[in-house]
């Protein structure tokens, strides 16, 4: 039988059709020109895989999907959509879909319950891992040691769609073997959440040896935008603490930090350094150690970290992100979907905005920054409380001068110096982890050691992984605070808290002060509900929200099926095998929620 490639139906997005199709706009050879597209459509399998440059055309070709709105948006959406960290924006009315997730009031026709770009990739990565193998026959320059790292990074990029997926739908159809041809059982049952996540760890466990430490340094973009072995160590970290695993968890945050740690004094103990050796010291001070992007002593704008973190990208912070070109255009992919989204110079006001909860009064926002007032420049960086516009990824500069307590005296003078990106020319980078991000799923999994109750043997065994957890969030804190001196930065005190609860409440909230708008705020209430084995603080979270149908709201997320998504109708219309979340049904219905 012939092997050959389908032609995805027009208009369909099942992925029946999405898995069969091998349709390639992949990337140049150089992951530093990823957004320079070509087409290789009339290509067939067997004739294909003859040398290198078939091999880094289909892996820059996945970073390309991922890169593209339709895998973008879900990104955003699927992680902050549902969250207490937004509410409907620009226009929102206009955009059902859109209006309808973040009002709660999600069916299965619902277009964002598609997940058509993450199977893409996922095939991808399954064809790549099919064929590469034979290239070693045909064209001696792709080693051993090629194919290994290959392996290993997709393996990491699959991995990490599947566990967009299991997040966001719990139960997903699952397979590693790609489709090529029409003889293949395509309408796959859905496997369990927690069968897929212990097959994506052993596979990653079994390939990290394999991946590559650093890539050269005449493509430093490729540090950040490519798998490297610190991407899948933060992965790992991940998937255990989801998986419950603490120990395991813990182990990997602190590979990843060590990792980080020697780039970052290697680099300094560089000629081409940027920063002195006196400077990385105060900056390391100023962390815990931790390699945290950091403002100079001297510095006095603390929205620089922010510049080279998001803006600059390829920090010695960053462990993996989605890579755009500083200035995009022509033929180099932008990233629309902030401009969408979060808003950019023509429309400063993104189809989202900030939640009332972090907006209407200082009562509410205190409940966020309790722990560190209005001398936060998360605060700022975050969004406009005048305005209730996410300014986070939208800007290319954030002016953070905070010298009075007045957060609204603060804020007006800071609105008008921000500078939007133009509409459609978002060159900022989507990161994917970061290290302040793997220290706080540590500092989780050390609160989850820890004992309940306040006696002498729970006040015994506590106490060191406290004073870790506190290490942990403190450097991150420091980092964000708008003073210049190691003293006046110091403003979070341990012996506030001393129990386990009040630790886990400091992690939780540090995590959503640092992490917000990034796509994080909605797993992390999920991951909490699954820990908890209840919906208590999802419940909370939606509780505090002026913008949903609070009575069915409340109704609705006391299920734990109602904290996942549904399933596609047309994805259930043609794989017979799914069987639809219950909290929302087969779909037919148009609503499940009358909000008028």
């Amino acid at each position: 039988m012939t092997t050959r490639i389908f032609k995805i139906r027009k208009g369909h997005t099942s992925l029946l059709f999405v898995l069969c199709s091998f349709l390639f706009s992949v990337a140049l050879t150089s992951c530093s020109d990823f957004l320079e597209v070509k087409d290789l459509n009339t290509t067939l399998l067997e004739d294909y895989w003859t040398q290198k440059s078939d091999v880094d055309d289909v892996v820059n070709s996945c970073y390309v999907v991922l890169t593209e709105n339709d895998a973008r948006e879900r990104m955003m959406i699927w992680g902050e959509g549902r969250s207490d960290n937004v509410a409907g924006g620009y226009d929102i009315i206009n955009k059902a879909d859109l209006y309808n997730v973040v009002r709660e009031n999600i069916t299965a026709r619902n277009g964002y319950t598609t997940w058509g770009s993450f199977y893409t990739v996922i095939n991808r990565c399954n064809t790549v891992l099919k064929y590469a193998p034979m290239l070693g026959d045909v064209d001696p320059s792709y080693t051993r040691a090629d194919l290994k790292a290959t392996i290993a990074e997709m393996t990491a990029l699959r991995s990490l769609c599947y566990f967009y997926l299991i997040r966001t739908f719990r139960d997903v159809p699952y397979t590693t073997v790609p489709y090529t041809d029409d003889d293949q059982k395509m309408a796959l049952p859905a496997t369990p959440f927690y069968d897929v996540l212990d097959s994506l760890i052993t596979s990653l466990e079994r390939v990290k040896g394999d991946a590559v430490t650093r890539y050269p340094e005449t493509e430093p973009r490729d540090q950040t935008g490519r798998i490297t072995r610190d991407a899948i160590y933060a992965m790992l970290c991940e998937m255990y603490l989801w998986k419950k695993d603490y120990a395991n968890c813990i182990r990997y945050a602190e590979l990843v930090a060590e990792s980080k740690k020697a780039a970052f004094l290697d680099n300094v103990n560089k000629s081409t350094s940027l920063i002195t050796v006196k400077e990385a010291e105060q900056m390391l001070q100023r962390t815990n150690g931790y390699p945290l992007v950091c403002n100079a002593a001297s510095v006095s704008n603390f929205g620089e970290f922010y510049r080279d973190i998001f803006i600059k990208g390829s920090s010695y912070e960053t462990i993996f992100e989605l890579a755009y070109a500083d200035n995009p255009g022509g033929s180099s992919i932008a990233n629309d979907a902030i401009s969408f989204l979060y808003g950019n110079n023509r429309e400063k006001k993104g189809a989202l905005i900030v939640s009332e909860t972090l907006t209407s009064d200082a009562t509410k926002l205190a409940g966020v920054y309790s722990d560190c007032k209005y001398h936060d420049s998360r605060l700022y960086i975050n969004f406009d409380s005048n305005n209730a516009y996410i300014t986070k990824y939208a800007t290319s500069r954030q002016p953070v001068k905070v010298d009075k307590d007045n957060v609204n005296e603060n804020e007006s003078a800071l609105s008008n110096k921000r500078d939007y990106y133009s509409d459609k020319q978002n060159g900022s980078k989507w990161i994917i982890y970061r290290m302040s991000d793997i220290m706080l799923l540590e500092a989780e999994a050390l609160c989850q050691q820890m004992l309940d109750g306040n006696d002498t043997t729970a006040t015994n065994f506590n106490k060191p992984l406290l004073d870790q957890a506190f290490t942990l969030v403190n450097a991150i804190n420091k980092r964000a605070i708008c003073k210049n001196t190691l003293q006046d930065a110091d403003t979070l005190k341990r012996s506030a808290y001393t129990s386990k609860s009040a630790m886990t409440k400091l992690v939780e909230r540090e995590r959503r002060r640092e992490l917000m708008f990034e796509g994080k705020r909605y797993y992390d209430l999920v991951r909490y509900a699954m820990r908890d084995g209840n919906t208590t603080q999802i419940l909370e979270a939606m509780g505090s929200r002026d913008d949903v149908n609070g009575t069915y709201v409340t109704n609705f997320f006391k299920r734990m099926d109602a904290i996942f998504w549904p399933y596609n109708y047309e994805e259930m219309r043609v794989n017979h095998s799914l069987v639809p979340n219950p909290a929302f049904g087969s779909g037919d219905s148009n609503s499940y929620e009358k909000t008028n």
